[in-house]
């Protein structure tokens, strides 16, 4: 009888050992999903910021190439147009060279605008690295 209830006592124990392994890889196998959402995510919102800095970063190159175009075709004609009118006022010559002087400030001014709108493209996902850094902290920390 005594070794019957040594054994009684000692099968309850290794009965509750996969229980308790069942339920710390249940736990583990939960943890890991989580990660994994949260990599999902975070990739998801990378992805997203990424491409709203590529589309105003295509705006911008739009800007740089629209203004070149135009201010092309528009500094052709009109300062053929222009030189020829201020031509019946003065020499063919000075009227060239003050048409070409205003075309180069509006060049100025287009340049000066596609480079203040192509400063504020941020390359760096600014709320994804936040995240990340904040994730990070409550992996170090996860009680806090």
């Amino acid at each position: 009888m005594a070794l019957m209830s040594s054994r009684q006592s000692s099968r309850p124990r290794q009965e509750e050992t996969p229980e308790e392994d069942a339920s710390v890889g249940e736990l583990l196998a939960e943890v890991t999903s989580d990660v994994q959402k949260l990599l999902r995510q975070e990739m998801e919102l990378a992805k997203t910021e990424v491409r709203e800095e590529a589309v105003k970063a295509g705006k911008a190159a739009g800007m740089y190439g629209g203004a070149g175009f135009a201010g092309y075709m528009v500094a052709l004609f009109l300062s053929l147009a222009a030189m020829w009118g201020l031509g019946n006022l003065m020499d063919l010559g000075w009227a060239a060279l003050i048409v070409t002087a205003v075309w180069a400030i509006v060049g100025a001014v287009l340049y000066m605008l596609g480079r203040s709108t192509m400063q504020s493209v941020s390359p760096k996902p600014e709320q994804t690295v936040e995240s990340l850094k904040e994730d990070a902290e409550w992996a170090r920390h996860p009680t806090r």
